[in-house]
């Protein structure tokens, strides 16, 4: 197994309480600004020197930006869109070549319940996680006959950092604390699915049933809930 973020220490400190529940497993740290292209490009090379070639891709980094689009700071919505958009596409396109060497292998991208629908206030989110279940569907079909499974993993809400460093200093990211679900449950729900061969997992009853919801609803009516749902939203300036 190998694990890779920006900052090493938490990477090490992951990694030792995986050591300890799962002894004798192996783990290799890796960190990695996957932000940065020339970092992300040289990670099948990193594995390669350790020997490890994955049969499994998880991709789990993600950012928010929480708050109205027209105060948002450039670099931070650019960073939302380097790591949930480009990062997740281009770990892909890298490791392709080492999970087809495999009989059988898979992919897992974390996209979230936002990309099913257009959120205001979170609309570079949203949009985003939009591209990564899309992309998932028609990986799916593309990967099939290297025997590559591929399931966009889209939970709802879950108690993780996520909130905190989406908002901004002075606001609050609302969430539906009744569709809540611990990270066990989300990871657990994500990896039955890929096993099972499915193209997605909504963990949580209520998150799958928003989610059907959401994709039947007319497109007027689907604005006029989004237009009254509570926001943060303030005006443009005379």
């Amino acid at each position: 197994m190998a694990l890779t973020a920006r900052r090493a220490e938490l990477l090490e400190e992951l990694a030792a309480s995986l050591r300890a529940t799962h002894p004798g497993l192996t783990i290799h740290c890796l960190p990695c600004d996957l932000a940065s292209e020339t970092e992300r490009a040289a990670l099948p090379g990193r594995c390669a020197a350790l020997g490890f070639t994955p049969d499994l891709l998880i991709n789990n980094a993600g950012l928010g930006e929480y708050g109205t689009f027209h105060e948002a700071d450039w670099p931070r919505l650019s960073q939302v869109l380097a790591v949930n958009i480009t990062a997740l596409t281009h770990l892909t396109h890298l490791f392709v070549p080492l999970l087809k060497t495999h009989r059988a292998s898979g992919i897992l991208n974390v996209s979230s319940l936002a990309g099913e629908t257009p959120i205001p206030d979170f609309a570079v989110y949203a949009a985003s996680k939009a591209y990564v279940t899309r992309l998932t569907e028609a990986l799916r079909i593309e990967f099939r006959p290297f025997g590559i499974e591929v399931t966009a993993l889209c939970p709802g809400p879950s108690p993780t950092a996520f909130g905190q460093t989406a908002q901004r200093p002075g606001e609050h990211l609302p969430t539906a604390e009744f569709a809540r679900k611990s990270p066990a449950h989300v990871v657990s729900a994500g990896l039955r699915a890929l096993a099972a061969g499915r193209p997605d997992a909504f963990p949580g009853a209520i998150v799958w049933w928003t989610s059907r919801l959401l994709r039947l609803l007319p497109a007027p009516f689907l604005r006029l809930i989004l237009s009254r749902r509570p926001r943060q939203a303030r005006p443009l300036s005379p």
